[in-house]
């Protein structure tokens, strides 16, 4: 430990642990821009795939199972920050986590309708999100907070997020079926057309491709990982962490998924290009 020059804050020299948690594999969307921020930080990503996905639990169900899983992963992990990677479980269970470990900083994933609203230049703006993230008054608090001045249009997909999982998984996925989803972002009224659609669902950003490649006309797709990753850099630095080297080497680091499924096929090679191998789940993560 170093202590900064006319301060009396110590400077903590080790490497953070993160653990970044999620329902499924979106949450490696976020993973992917924290590494790059601290690539020589040790990582844990944890993926509740076993019960994927979550905007189908009840409320209290998500919050127990949430809790399940923190109990565990925090004890084996020990993380200096825990980063929940999915909007549904962020706007149900962040205060119940804050308040069972208050010692340790939870960063969260909201809809990034802020930074779509002061960068459109149409004031026509879409949040596709998933039925329960756009039912959520926090979703609706965002827009009434930070995008007044603009027409906001709220799309719920149910089919994306699983298509997301399945495609990672190897799974053939229909272009026809996602064209459908993103349709209703798309909106023109009064010579003004849609100019930015926020990601609000962290699968979301690993169909970005097939986003570009079948949306009617070019937008902004806002993607929350890097303000997130910006955010966890921030948190770190505060609890007294140095500031990230970014030419360190990259570390490995373990991806567990509930399921027990063993990673195949383009997962195996997600895994690979963040550094992450796969490690058994620990049968209280079991549902």
């Amino acid at each position: 430990m170093l202590r900064r020059a006319g301060y009396s804050q110590i400077i903590l020299t080790r490497e953070p642990v993160i653990l970044v948690f999620d329902s499924g594999l979106g949450g490696l969307t976020v993973f992917a821009g924290i590494a790059r921020l601290r690539p020589g930080a040790d990582y844990v990503y944890v993926a509740d795939d076993a019960v994927f996905p979550y905007g189908r639990l009840e409320e209290h169900v998500l919050i127990a199972r949430v809790r399940k899983i923190m109990e565990t992963m925090i004890a084996q992990a020990q993380p200096d920050i825990v980063v929940i990677a999915c909007n549904t479980a962020s706007t149900l269970v962040l205060p119940d986590l804050r308040a069972a470990w208050p010692k340790i900083p939870f960063v969260g994933t909201v809809p990034a309708v802020k930074p779509a609203a002061l960068q459109s230049r149409s004031h026509m703006i879409s949040v596709l999100a998933t039925p329960g993230t756009v039912a959520r008054d926090y979703t609706r608090d965002l827009i009434r907070d930070y995008a007044a001045h603009c027409e906001v249009a709220l799309v719920g997909s149910r089919r994306l997020a699983p298509i997301a999982e399945a495609f990672m998984h190897g799974q053939v996925i229909d272009d026809a079926e996602i064209a459908r989803e993103i349709a209703p972002c798309f909106v023109e009224a009064q010579g003004r057309r849609t100019d930015h659609v926020v990601l609000a669902c962290t699968h979301y950003p690993l169909l970005l491709p097939h986003f570009e490649r079948l949306a009617p006309w070019p937008v902004e797709f806002v993607d929350p990982a890097p303000a997130i990753a910006r955010r966890v850099d921030h948190v770190l630095r505060e609890a007294g962490f140095a500031p990230a080297d970014h030419s360190a080497t990259p570390r490995l680091g373990a991806a567990v998924f509930t399921s027990g499924r063993e990673a195949e096929g383009p997962l195996v090679r997600l895994l690979q290009e963040r550094s992450l191998v796969q490690r058994s789940a620990p049968s209280t993560l079991m549902p």
